[in-house]
């Protein structure tokens, strides 16, 4: 019997379409069979380090680049034994479904558009304690304290627009883009007026242009930041909170928010997955074939 290597699994889900389970695989190899499979998915695990590794040589490193933390969840939603799979919200399905979170780190090269995927973790909170926030706070360490890979700009998803990771980016000098819940409370009046949701703050035209300082609720006294509203549809509006008060252009604020759609398209791709294990696999083909195409 042929014993299963990570080169086989890996050309398996290359050449594989629709179908990556177990059983498949071992329908069309000579030679392997199913048990196999599974023995070889048990033993071999594919760490967040091993990615860091693989994309270090072919990351185009820019002191302009972005850093962008968002998460997904791989659907089993029929599956009952699965380790890591439990109930969680899935902003894909706008539902709650049966899956593994995944949080990723993505980083974007602006000047070439080219993007690679290098870091991630595990979203397991009755396992480690650590909730989403807590991941991306970790992997941002690790690029600043380690990795020392230059960027300028972190962009995140409203669930990760919280004071603690703001307030971190902030002390490593760097600037954030992150859109706010509607119901963020805020005041553009410096103390005169109560805080209000920010989609009930009023606008001037200049404000629509330019944007408006205002203070969140639960920061510091004094901090401020700059707060831009976002027209993306006729029944969506963005409010985009920033720290580089220097930005005075909504549709500069716009475009750099565009940037965080790399995420998703790397997304499209992992929602295609079945397994921990395949994940783990199918981040360094979607890693590689985004290369191949840049």
């Amino acid at each position: 019997m042929t014993r299963v290597s990570r080169l086989d699994y890996c050309q398996f889900l290359i050449g594989t379409q629709i179908n990556y389970t177990c059983t498949y695989f071992a329908d069309h190899a000579e030679g392997i069979s199913h048990d196999e499979v599974r023995r070889y998915l048990k033993r071999d695990k594919v760490t967040a380090k091993m990615i860091r590794e693989q994309a270090e040589g072919q990351v185009i490193p820019s002191p302009n680049g972005y850093v962008i933390f968002d998460d997904t969840v791989a659907d089993h939603n029929h599956s009952q034994q699965i380790e890591l799979v439990h109930k969680q919200w899935s902003g894909n399905a706008k539902r709650v479904i049966r899956g593994i979170g995944i949080v990723n780190c993505v980083y974007v090269n602006p000047d070439t558009g080219q993007f690679w995927i290098i870091d991630y973790r595990i979203y397991n909170k009755e396992g480690d304690g650590k909730t989403k926030l807590d991941h991306a706070e970790e992997m941002l360490d690790q690029l600043t304290q380690h990795k020392k890979l230059p960027f300028s700009t972190v962009l995140m998803d409203t669930w990760y627009a919280k004071m603690e990771l703001m307030k971190k980016i902030e002390r490593n000098n760097k600037i954030y883009y992150c859109p706010l819940q509607d119901n963020r409370q805020a005041d553009d009046s410096d103390g005169e007026k109560d805080y209000q949701r920010v989609d009930q703050l009023t606008w001037s035209e200049e404000e629509l242009a330019h944007g408006k300082i205002v203070h969140l609720k639960g920061f510091p006294k004094g901090h401020r930041i700059k707060l831009f509203r976002l027209v993306i549809s006729n029944d969506r509006t963005d409010y985009v909170a920033t720290n580089d008060m220097t930005q005075d252009d909504t549709q500069a604020t716009q475009e750099a928010c565009d940037v965080r759609w790399k995420i998703e398209q790397f997304h499209r791709e992992a929602k295609q997955l079945t397994g921990l294990e395949m994940c783990q696999c199918r981040l360094q083909r979607i890693q590689r074939n985004h290369i191949a195409c840049c």
